[in-house]
């Protein structure tokens, strides 16, 4: 059989794991690459990888790579490829793109080109062209840009090798299986079950830790349940060989279930018992799993051998948590010291300060990432040897496997612990919530006056100008010190961040561009995306401040009539039309931000003849206006002297008579939404008596904003009879 390149993709810190598995599998010429590992065997070997490899995320087969400079280079490249020997003509497909370049500012647009590209060869090859199916189609296509590069490759596992099937009821923030399987391996549980040793795991959530045990130990293939794969309507695929394979894993599967030890999984919520119960009867080993309610306090070894001690303890999203947490890492540790001596014990931690307090001496920390939460699994050898008498202030060493730092951070302990401290904080929240884009840090410390917001994998810095006062070069150096620990702490590439100066923006200066680079990224805001762009203008294309009023205008949208004035990038209006809204109507006097609010609403699937976009300056234009509309959002700039206005705008002096205007235009029962960014606002009440007003500013107030209140306030407008 002849053999083929391949690239296994992984998160970081999982690739030495996935490397060790592929040589195991019979993979060779193993060599990481950004994302993953590349190797090269023959078709078998890519199978055995998507069927037995606990650690990877995808298996691709490249196809081809070459130079992209735009579009129409990405569109020529993937059109020439021979895709009628992969795909059926009458078959399905579906595209997943990834990075920007020249002429490809968001995936959704490369994803499009490449889609043409292949169903324009198939209807001149063979007269008709495959439909998109995004589901289960027979052949993915993985496309990856990077640095001019475009990679086409089958994606042979389809969707996401931690999918393992058997996750039906689940608690918040549970392991994915890929990373439940790679701390098993990393703390030695293959060796331990052997061994005949039992695993421990007193704080089971819904079960991935216990379940995937099981199967590493009984030697279960961890995609063996799996029904449709990427390969499975591609044309080289060797129906064969797969069932031959599937055989094999089946018989190993049913020789192996004996050999799994003890496991014993317990919680002391009952939901977390509940939800392993019946986790573990979807995965084939209820059986196989003691599962019961039991308080920590209560957790003792069985009898026999010694074995593994593992444990995810919760990261503290809620507030007053931490204060628990603080209570619960010595509490593990004594339990540890007092009853499981001789024991191997492994803690998954988002709070990895807080394993100082367990009164035991780490023999390694590896770091792993929990979603976008950095966190560290603690590994230990419970012997008297290795305990630290005051567990509450131990100052012992843990060798970390990926020590961070330099020079350039001298000086910087400060700030760098205070980032620590926020990542832990919101990026447990961010997790739990389902936030991508978020304020990490906002002049937290007066000396490092900056403000930082997390766009995924992308930050947008903002440095506050400092006051006469301060010396210009010790403000150099701090931001120095700021941009050499980010890539650091946050373990992000340089290159995706992104630093602006902010100072007061006067006169025509207000909201000019910044720089011309055009380029163009996507993100994600709950169900929504947007284009954001981090060079260009002063903000980027989308308030994150604003993120829960949009979530309640999406709300109140449903069978309305929609107006978005000062519309700038179409946010409000995206939520709006997911929300429901009959009609959308955007109006700004910047055909720059109309086009990108077109852009922003094509991205969302979002197009029709419903959706207006009328380029006016809003005062002039609601004078004239005659249309009712049952939702408006009126969000106008602080000032602004646009010379296509008439005259300068101040939102102190003129909001009076800007709601009037709009208020006119409310249908009956309709709703207006007034935000305004000015931190000396004071609403006009008494010019607006007729109608019923209700604060918004404090409920539309995110997490990552309170430490500055006045970053916004916001109003619910509606008709006293209504």
């Amino acid at each position: 059989m002849s053999e083929s390149d391949f690239f296994a993709t992984a998160p970081a810190g999982i690739e030495p794991l996935l490397t060790a598995e592929l040589a195991v599998l019979g993979a060779q010429h193993l060599k990481p690459a950004r994302g993953g590992i590349r190797f090269r065997g023959t078709l078998e070997v890519a199978y055995r990888a998507c069927l037995w490899s606990r650690t990877a995320s995808r298996v691709l087969l490249p196809l081809a790579e070459f130079p992209m400079a735009d579009a129409d280079a990405l569109y020529a490249g993937v059109h020439q490829l021979p895709w009628e020997e992969h795909l059926a003509p009458e078959g399905t497909l579906s595209v997943e793109f990834n990075g920007t370049g020249s002429g490809i500012d968001h995936s959704h647009f490369g994803a499009l080109r490449v889609k043409d590209a292949i169903v324009d060869r198939f209807r001149a090859q063979c007269g008709q062209r495959p439909d998109v199916n995004r589901q289960q189609p027979d052949v993915r296509i993985h496309v990856q840009l990077h640095n001019g590069q475009a990679t086409v490759s089958l994606d042979l596992s389809g969707d996401s090798l931690h999918r393992r099937g058997y996750r039906e009821a689940t608690v918040s923030a549970p392991l994915k299986e890929t990373l439940a399987a790679a701390l098993l391996l990393k703390s030695g549980w293959p060796e331990i079950a052997a061994a005949g040793g039992p695993l421990i795991d007193p704080l089971c959530g819904s079960g991935t830790l216990a379940i995937e045990s099981a199967w590493i130990a009984g030697d279960r293939a961890p995609s063996l349940s799996r029904q449709h794969w990427g390969f499975s309507g591609w044309l080289g695929h060797v129906p064969a060989l797969w069932k031959r394979l599937l055989k094999e894993a089946q018989e190993r599967w049913s020789a192996g279930q004996s050999r799994i030890p003890l496991i014993l999984a317990s919680d002391h919520d009952p939901k977390a018992v509940r939800a392993t119960l019946i986790n573990a009867g979807r995965a084939g080993v209820a059986d196989r799993l003691r599962v019961e309610r039991r308080d920590l306090a209560k957790v003792e070894p069985p009898p026999g051998p010694p074995g593994l001690f593992i444990a995810n303890p919760p990261y503290g999203e809620r507030l007053g948590e931490q204060d628990e947490l603080a209570v619960l890492y010595p509490q593990i540790g004594d339990q540890l010291k007092t009853h499981f001596a001789g024991w191997r014990a492994a803690i998954f931690t988002g709070n990895p300060d807080l394993g100082k307090r367990m009164g035991l001496r780490a023999e390694k920390a590896h770091t792993f990432y929990n979603g976008p939460l950095e966190c560290r699994l603690l590994r230990f050898r419970v012997e008297p040897e290795f305990f630290v008498r005051s567990p509450h202030h131990s100052s012992s060493p843990v060798v970390e496997e990926s020590p961070s730092g330099g020079e350039e951070l001298a000086g910087a302990e400060d700030f760098i612990n205070r980032l620590r401290k926020n990542l832990r904080h919101l990026g447990r929240w961010a997790t739990r919530e389902g936030v991508h884009c978020y304020r990490l840090y906002d002049a937290d410390l007066p000396e490092y006056a900056v403000a930082i917001d997390r766009y995924e994998q992308w930050l947008h810095v903002q440095e506050y100008a400092p006051p006469a006062t301060i010396d210009p070069a010790k403000a150099r150096l701090r931001l120095a010190q700021v941009m050499a620990a980010l890539p650091e702490v946050l373990e992000l590439p340089r290159e995706n961040i992104f630093l602006k100066v902010r100072q007061r923006q006067r006169g025509v200066n207000q909201y000019q561009k910044q720089a011309y680079q055009g380029r163009f990224h996507e993100v994600r805001e709950g169900s929504a995306r947007f284009l954001v762009n981090f060079t260009d203008y002063l903000d980027t294309g989308l308030f994150l401040d604003h993120r829960i009023t949009r979530q309640r205008l999406g709300e109140l949208a449903k069978g309305r009539r929609f107006l978005n004035l000062f519309g700038y990038t179409g946010a409000a209006t995206v939520y709006a039309a997911l929300g429901g809204a009959v009609s959308t109507t955007t109006v700004d006097l910047s055909a720059t931000y109309l086009d990108w609010a077109r852009r922003n609403l094509e991205l969302n699937g979002l197009q029709g003849p419903w959706r207006r976009f009328i380029q006016a300056d809003c005062r002039k234009w609601l004078a004239e206006a005659q249309e009712r509309y049952d939702l408006i959002f009126l969000d106008p700039p602080t000032f602004s002297n646009s010379q296509r206005m008439d005259g300068d705008f101040d939102v102190q002096r003129d909001h009076g008579d800007l709601l009037q205007d709009a208020l006119r235009l409310l249908a009956p029962n309709g709703i207006l939404i007034f935000s305004t960014n000015s931190r000396r606002f004071r609403l006009d009440r008494e010019a607006l008596a007729a109608w019923r007003i209700e604060d918004w500013s404090r409920p539309t107030l995110p997490l990552d904003f309170t430490r500055h209140p006045k970053i916004h306030q916001c109003y619910q407008l509606q008709n006293q009879g209504d």
